[in-house]
C-alpha cells in the first residue's frame, strides 16, 4: 500500500491513505471528548483503532461512524416505519464521505432470553431439526423397537400373509387413553351398522343406550370385519382395511385366533405397543414451539420448585419464633389457629423447636391435608370452632405463583424456589418422542451437548453412515452445517455447545458468534465495526481470529476493530492511534498509517510495539501469607474433580485456553462459596466437595466492568462516597450555618438547594415528535443544578457546582488540607483517573473506567489484609499504560496483605503473577484439568500448558 505524507511542517504528520484508493473521510468529528478531528480510512482494509481507555475511540468508532451510518439507513425508511423506530440523533460531526451500510457488532448485544442459545443464535439447531425431520429413525419409547409405517397396500398383503387360514378380527381405534362415557359415540357407530365394539380389552355387543364410565380412562375399538383369511377373501380384506383406516383414522388393529392383537398403521407405529407418532416435522424437535417443547418445562430444561430450607432455614426454633419464613412470627392471625389446630392433633405446641416436632406434622404443614381440623376462634367473650382442611404452606405459595398478577408476590414468591432440571426430560427441552428420533446412535438432544468440535466431527462422518437414499436427502443439509460449524471452529469457539445459553455467554464469545455468523452470510461491500473481538481469547486462538477478519475483507468488506491486542495491530492493514491522553486530553488522532510506518513515530503505542516501553517482569515473587483455601472436589461444567490450593497474601492469575474451565471454577465455584460464607447470598455454588482455610479471610469483592451507576445522576463522587464529605463541609461554613441549612441542602437529589426547574439535572429534554429528545441547558440554573441561594455558598472561592466540575487532578490539590477528602481523591488519581470530572455522569464512563472507580473505592477503605479480591479479565478495554496502572493498583492491595485472583489472558497481567493456576489442557470437555501451577518461572518449563510456550516470549 503507498502511502503519502501529508503537512510537512507538522513533524508528527499524518500518513493518509494514497489518493487512488477508496476511503471513508470523516471532517469536524467532535462526539464526546473527539477535538474536532479529520480521519481518512481506506475502504476494504483491515483497520485498528488504538489508544488508551477513553481517549475516544469508541467515540469515533461507534458513536460517530456507526451511529452516522445507522441514522442514514433509517432515513431511508418510509415516515410510517420511522415513527416505530424512532428516529436517530445525528452526530456531532461536519461530514463523512465514502460510507458503506455498517454493521456492529459489539459485546453488549447477548440476549437474555433463556431460551435463546448457541444453536439457535446460529441457525445451525434449525438445520439440525430439519436433518432429523427428514432423515432420522423412529424408535419407540415404550418397546425401544424402530417403529414402522406401512401403505394401505403392504398393510393387505401382511394380513393375508400373516394369518392365512386364520380367522381374524379387524379393529379401528376410535378412543385412546381418554375419559368420557361416549353415549353418543356408540349410537353413530350403531346407526352406520357396527354391531361389535372392544372396551379396554373387553368384547361387547353394541345395544341402544350403551354408555362407560364417565372418570375412568378408556380405549375403545370398533370390530370392522371378522374374516377367514384366505387368498380368495383378499377383495373383502382390501374393503375391510379401507373401511378401518378410515375409521381409525390411519390405524387399525388385527385380532388373531388366539386374542393376540397386532398394530398396522400408515404413520410411525411401535409394532408391539401400537403407540405411534405424528409425522415428524421440523418443529417436533424445536423447545420453542409447543409441538416439540417438553410439557412440564416448556422447553426451558428447567423447573421452579419451591425449596422447604428456604421455607424453614433454622429448625432449632419454634414456630412462633418464626421458625416459618413466609408466615413470620406469632401473630393473632386465621393461620396461626390453623397450625394451633394441627399442633393439637398432633401433640405439640408452637413453641416447640421445629426439630421436635413429628415428622408428619411438619409434612402436614407444609404440604396440607385433607383431613378436618378443628380451628378455635374467640371473639371477645365469645367462642367458635370451625372444621376445615389445611392447604399447606408450600401450596399456598404455588398457588399464590401460578394466580397473583402482582410483581411484589411473584418477587416474593421466587425467594422460596430454586431452578432445577426437569424431572421429565432430564434438561433436554424436548418430548419423549423427539428424543427417540436418532441419526447414528444419537438424539438430537445428545448432538446439542457435544461441543463444537466433537460435533464437526460427527458431522464430517455421517455422510458415510445414511443410506442412499438419506444421502440425497441430507446432501444440502450437511453442507449448511459443515460451513457454520466450520466458521465457529474458526474463531475459537470449539468449546462451546449447541444448548449453551446465550446469556450465560461473555462479551467477546458473544461477539465472535457473530462474527462466525456474517462470515456465514458473505455479505460484500459492508463496513464491519467490532469492538475487542479478541476479549477472552487465549493468544493461541488469535491468529484464527485475525485470519477471520481477514476472511471477512477478503470477500470485499471494510473491517474496523477497536483494539488493544499487539498481534491485531500488527497484522492490520491502517492503524489508527487516538490520544495523547485519556478524557478531555484525549480526542486527537496522534499517528496512524501502516503497522510499518506507525512504529516509526513518537508515540506511546508505538514504543510499546517496538518494546521500548514496557511492564516489568518483578525481581522476586511474593511468598505470601503462608495461609491457604483448598477447594477440593470442584465438578461443575466442565471441572474434573478439581483439587485447587489458593495461596493467600499473593498475585493469582488463572489462566488457560478459552473453554478451560477457568470461569466455572472461580465465578461459579469458589465466588459464591466464599459469598454465602461470609454475607449468606443466596447464589448457588456448582458441585464440589468441600473448602478449607475459608476462615482466613472477612471479606470477598468482584471488581466488574459494569457501569457504576445507571442513571445520569449518579457520577464518581457518590460511588467513592466523597460527595457525603464535600456535603458535609459545605453545610459547616459559616454562611450554611446562618442560613440553617444541613448536608441536604447540597444535594441535587431531594429538594430543598437543587434547582426545582431542571429537578437538578442541569438540563431540560424537550420533546420533538418526529425527532429524538433534545437535550438543553436549563434556563434557570443554566446547568448548575442548583438554585440561587445554595451556590452562594462557598468553599475557598467555589461553589458545590464548581466543586462538581473539578477534574480528579484539581481537586487533590484543591481538598488537599482535608484528609478525609483528599485521601478519597487520591485513590482515584493513583488509578489513572485524574481527567474525569468529580460530577461526571456514571453513564459516560467506559468498562474500563468503571472498574478502576471501583478499585479506588476498595483502595480508599481501611484495609484488613483478609480480603480476596475477584477480578475477571480486569484488562478488557485497557490500553499497555492502562494495564500499567491497573496492576500498580492490584499490587498495592496485594501489598496490604489481601489476595487478588484474577482471570486473563493477557501475557503482561500474567508474567507479573506471584502464582499462576494453567486449566486446561483444551476447551469444553477436552478441558477442567490442572495443566500447570506454580510461578511464572515453574509453568514456563511445562511442555503441556499452552500458556507456558507465549509466556516463555515475555520472561
Amino acid at each position: 500500500m503507498k502511502a503519502t505524507a501529508v503537512n510537512k511542517k507538522d513533524k508528527k504528520a499524518a500518513i493518509i491513505p494514497a489518493l487512488g484508493e477508496e476511503r471513508i473521510d470523516i471532517i469536524g468529528a467532535r462526539e464526546h471528548n473527539l477535538k474536532n478531528i479529520n480521519v481518512s480510512i481506506p475502504r476494504n482494509k483491515l483497520v485498528v483503532i488504538t489508544g488508551l481507555s477513553g481517549s475516544g475511540k469508541s467515540s469515533l468508532a461507534f458513536d460517530t461512524i456507526y451511529a452516522e451510518g445507522q441514522r442514514r439507513y433509517i432515513e431511508t425508511l418510509s415516515a410510517y416505519a420511522r415513527q416505530f423506530l424512532g428516529s436517530m440523533e445525528r452526530p456531532d460531526v461536519d461530514k463523512i464521505d465514502g460510507l458503506s451500510p455498517v454493521i456492529s457488532i459489539e459485546q453488549k448485544t447477548v440476549s437474555k432470553n433463556p431460551r435463546s442459545t448457541v444453536g439457535t443464535i446460529t441457525e445451525i439447531y434449525d438445520f439440525m431439526r430439519l436433518l432429523f425431520a427428514r432423515t432420522g429413525e423412529a424408535f419407540s419409547y415404550v418397546t425401544g423397537e424402530k417403529m414402522v409405517r406401512f401403505s394401505e397396500q403392504q398393510i393387505i398383503d401382511l394380513i393375508i400373509e400373516k394369518h392365512n387360514n386364520d380367522k381374524i378380527q379387524i379393529l379401528a381405534p376410535v378412543v385412546k387413553g381418554r375419559k368420557g362415557h361416549y353415549r353418543e359415540l356408540f349410537e353413530q357407530l350403531r346407526k352406520m351398522g357396527f354391531t361389535r365394539v372392544r372396551i379396554d380389552g373387553e368384547m361387547k355387543e353394541m345395544k341402544a343406550g350403551m354408555h362407560t364410565d364417565r372418570y375412568s380412562i378408556h380405549d375403545i375399538e370398533v370390530v370392522i370385519d371378522r374374516i377367514d383369511v384366505s387368498a380368495e377373501a383378499k377383495t373383502r380384506i382390501t374393503e375391510s382395511v379401507r373401511l378401518a383406516m378410515k375409521q381409525g383414522k390411519g390405524v387399525l388393529m388385527v385380532m388373531d385366533g388366539h386374542n393376540k392383537v397386532h398394530h398396522y398403521s400408515r404413520f410411525l407405529m411401535c409394532p408391539t405397543s401400537g403407540i405411534s407418532y405424528d409425522e415428524p416435522a421440523p418443529n417436533l424437535f424445536s423447545f420453542n414451539s409447543p409441538y416439540g417443547a417438553c410439557t412440564r418445562c416448556n422447553g426451558l430444561g428447567e423447573i421452579s420448585q419451591i425449596d422447604e430450607k428456604k421455607i424453614i432455614p433454622n429448625n432449632h426454633i419454634s414456630i412462633n419464633d418464626g421458625a416459618i419464613v413466609p408466615v413470620g412470627k406469632r401473630k393473632d392471625n386465621w393461620i396461626f389457629r390453623q397450625l394451633d389446630a394441627i399442633g393439637e392433633k398432633h401433640n405439640f405446641t408452637l413453641d416447640t423447636p421445629v426439630n421436635k416436632i413429628p415428622e408428619e406434622a411438619i409434612h402436614t404443614i407444609l404440604y396440607g391435608t385433607d383431613e378436618i381440623l378443628k380451628v378455635k376462634e374467640s371473639l371477645g367473650s365469645n367462642a367458635h370452632s370451625y372444621s376445615l382442611s389445611f392447604e399447606g404452606i408450600v401450596n399456598f405459595i404455588d398457588r399464590q405463583r401460578q394466580e397473583s398478577e402482582s410483581s411484589s408476590i411473584t418477587e416474593w414468591v421466587t425467594g422460596f424456589m430454586n431452578k432445577v432440571t426437569c424431572p421429565d426430560c432430564k434438561g433436554a427441552r424436548l418430548k419423549k418422542e423427539a428424543l427417540y428420533f436418532i441419526i447414528d446412535n444419537k438424539n438430537i438432544a445428545e448432538l446439542a451437548n457435544m461441543d463444537l468440535s466433537a460435533l464437526s466431527n460427527w458431522v464430517d462422518k455421517l455422510d458415510d453412515k445414511l443410506s442412499s437414499k438419506n444421502k440425497i436427502i441430507a446432501k444440502e443439509i450437511l453442507k449448511e452445517l459443515k460451513s457454520r460449524i466450520g466458521f465457529l471452529l474458526n474463531v475459537g469457539l470449539n468449546y462451546l455447545t449447541l444448548n449453551r445459553t446465550a446469556r450465560s455467554l461473555s462479551g467477546g464469545e458473544a461477539q465472535r458468534i457473530r462474527l462466525a455468523t456474517q462470515i456465514g452470510s458473505q455479505l460484500v461491500g459492508v463496513l464491519y465495526i467490532l469492538d475487542e473481538p479478541s476479549i477472552g481469547l487465549h493468544q493461541r486462538d488469535n491468529t484464527r481470529l485475525i485470519e477471520a477478519l481477514r476472511q471477512l475483507r477478503d470477500i470485499g468488506n471494510s473491517v474496523i476493530v477497536v483494539e488493544h491486542d499487539k498481534e491485531m495491530m500488527l497484522a492490520c492493514d491502517w492503524l489508527i492511534d487516538i490520544g495523547p491522553g485519556t478524557g478531555t486530553h484525549g480526542g486527537k488522532v496522534v499517528a496512524e498509517g501502516t503497522p510499518v510506518d506507525f512504529i516509526k513515530q513518537p508515540t506511546l503505542t508505538a514504543e510499546y510495539l517496538l518494546g521500548k516501553k514496557q511492564i516489568a517482569t518483578p525481581a522476586k515473587r511474593r511468598k505470601g501469607s503462608g495461609k491457604e483455601i483448598v477447594l477440593k472436589g470442584a465438578k461443575g461444567h466442565n471441572l474434573k474433580d478439581l483439587d485447587v490450593t489458593l495461596p493467600l497474601g499473593k498475585f493469582i492469575c488463572i489462566t488457560g485456553v478459552s473453554g478451560g474451565g477457568k470461569s466455572s471454577l472461580i465465578n461459579e465455584t469458589l465466588y459464591p462459596i466464599l459469598s454465602k460464607y461470609l454475607y449468606k447470598s443466596d447464589v448457588k455454588p456448582l458441585e464440589y466437595t468441600s473448602i478449607h482455610g475459608i476462615q482466613h479471610i472477612d471479606k470477598v469483592v468482584e471488581v466488574d466492568q459494569s457501569p457504576i451507576g445507571r442513571t445520569p445522576r449518579s457520577n464518581p463522587a457518590t460511588y467513592v462516597n466523597v460527595f457525603s464529605d464535600i456535603r458535609n463541609l459545605f453545610a459547616a461554613m459559616p454562611e450554611s450555618k446562618i442560613r440553617g441549612y444541613g448536608p441536604g441542602r447540597f444535594s441535587f437529589n431531594v429538594k430543598g438547594g437543587r434547582c426545582e426547574t431542571c429537578h437538578g439535572a442541569g438540563l431540560k429534554s424537550i420533546e420533538m415528535n418526529f425527532l429524538p429528545d433534545v437535550y438543553v441547558l436549563c434556563d434557570e440554573c443554566n446547568g448548575k443544578r442548583y438554585n440561587r441561594e445554595t451556590l452562594e455558598i462557598r468553599f475557598k472561592g467555589k461553589s458545590i457546582n464548581d466543586v462538581l466540575n473539578l477534574t480528579v487532578e484539581q481537586a487533590v490539590d484543591f481538598f488537599s488540607e482535608i484528609p478525609s477528602i483528599s485521601q478519597k481523591i487520591t485513590t482515584l488519581n493513583q488509578v489513572g483517573l485524574g481527567y474525569i470530572t468529580l460530577g461526571q455522569s456514571s453513564t459516560t464512563l467506559s468498562g474500563g473506567e468503571a472498574q478502576r472507580v471501583k478499585l479506588a473505592t476498595e483502595l480508599s477503605k481501611r484495609q484488613t489484609g483478609n480480603t480476596i479480591y475477584i477480578l475477571d479479565e480486569p484488562t478488557t478495554g485497557l490500553h499497555f499504560e492502562d494495564i500499567r496502572m491497573l496492576l500498580d493498583v492490584l499490587n498495592k492491595l496485594v501489598d496490604y496483605g489481601n489476595t487478588v485472583i484474577v482471570i486473563e489472558h493477557n501475557m503482561d497481567v500474567i508474567k507479573v503473577a506471584d502464582h499462576i493456576i494453567d486449566l486446561g489442557p483444551e476447551g469444553g470437555s477436552k478441558g477442567g484439568e490442572i495443566v500447570a501451577e506454580g510461578t511464572p518461572e515453574e509453568i514456563i518449563k511445562n511442555k503441556k500448558s499452552h500458556t507456558a510456550l507465549y509466556l516463555a516470549k515475555e520472561l
